[in-house]
């Protein structure tokens, strides 16, 4: 199964490296990655696969909102298939 995850805040040091460290925590493996400081704000788009996660999907939805609180970010997860039904025409 793989997801989108989208982040945008504040630009601040380390970011990328948060959630990048939790992905890899939880054996979550980055497919393809986006990211860019539009002023002073901050935007990437994560395409990630869960298929070897060593947490249920709900979790990991949890825990990236968490991390984005603590760190004053707008974390989403979606699965890629409600991603993908909600841009078709």
């Amino acid at each position: 199964m793989r997801a989108v995850i989208t982040v945008i805040g504040q630009d601040t040091v380390g970011i990328i490296s948060k959630v990048s460290a939790y992905l890899a925590e939880k054996q979550i493996n980055i497919v393809d990655i986006t990211q860019s400081v539009l002023s002073e704000f901050f935007c990437m788009v994560m395409l990630v696969d869960l298929e070897s996660s060593t947490e249920a999907f709900s979790d990991t939805v949890d825990a990236l909102g968490a991390i984005g609180r603590e760190n004053h970010l707008d974390i989403h997860v979606m699965h890629e298939d409600i991603f993908n039904s909600m841009h078709k025409i």
